[in-house]
């Protein structure tokens, strides 16, 4: 006698269904049904290709292609011309020196920047204020680090390049700030700085395109941010006791390929 198959249960109909039947269903209904696994998801997850699931992707909106275009915004908006003023304290041992070249100051300061300057005998600062004729936003900026650099040091002639360009920058900093020197080991680093009659000092001006000033044990540099970097560089390692002839080669070496690159 044969037996009789049983029949399959109601609820396992689903997983009797060949494959040819499905993807025809799936062809119903708009194309097939691609199965990704949950480990391929969350590898798509952790390198950004889709979003986690409770993000929502906004893509009603296209995104524009072009930057926005603002207007030009007014000077009188900005406040500028409403008496801002700068103070820049004068030390003792520079007041003969600004008074001999006060003219030089004052003309670019008055004439290029319209910008309003004094000396305030009584307090000892230069002050430097904005006016209606101000039109120049960093007018106030440049004429503040151009007495600076001129207190600090630098001929008029140099500190003029920061009014007229704008990649130019001031940087300080003390001996001891790269290794801490007393006595006559200090006395020898500044020393090996400068070199036998400014010998190292205008060298390492000329091949860095910078201008340095040695006051005691602080060090003022002005130049390019780059420039300053290589400058700097040279001069913290005759601080910490390489020989000049080494810091030449040096410095040399790293001007060049800079100047490859440019």
């Amino acid at each position: 006698m044969r037996r009789k198959r049983p029949a399959a249960p109601s609820g396992a109909s689903g997983t009797t269904r060949s494959a040819a039947d499905m993807e025809t269903e799936a062809g119903a209904g708009g194309g097939f049904t691609s199965v990704v696994s949950r480990r391929s998801r969350r590898k798509r997850r952790a390198g950004g290709e889709e979003p986690a699931a409770g993000a929502a992707m906004d893509t009603a909106e296209p995104r524009p292609s072009k930057r926005p275009a603002f207007p030009p915004v007014a000077v009188e908006t900005l406040g500028v011309g409403k008496g801002e003023l700068r103070k820049i304290p004068v030390p003792a041992n520079r007041y003969t020196p600004l008074k001999e070249s006060w003219m030089k100051i004052f003309t670019p300061i008055v004439e290029h920047l319209q910008l309003q300057i004094r000396f305030n005998l009584k307090t000892r600062n230069v002050e430097i204020k904005t006016c209606q004729e101000t039109k120049d936003l960093s007018a106030l900026t440049k004429a503040a680090d151009f007495v600076k650099a001129f207190i600090l040091g630098f001929q008029v002639e140099d500190a003029l390049a920061l009014i007229r360009l704008d990649d130019l920058f001031l940087e300080s900093f003390e001996v001891t700030d790269v290794k801490p020197l007393k006595g006559d080991h200090l006395s020898r680093a500044i020393g090996r700085i400068a070199g036998k009659g400014g010998k190292t000092k205008f060298t390492i001006e000329n091949v860095t395109r910078t201008r340095i000033v040695l006051a005691d044990a602080k060090i003022h540099i002005l130049g390019s941010f780059q420039n300053i970097k290589m400058a700097r560089t040279a001069i913290c390692n005759l601080i910490l006791g390489s020989p000049p002839s080494k810091v030449y080669g040096n410095i040399r070496a790293v001007a060049s390929r800079a100047a490859e690159r440019f």
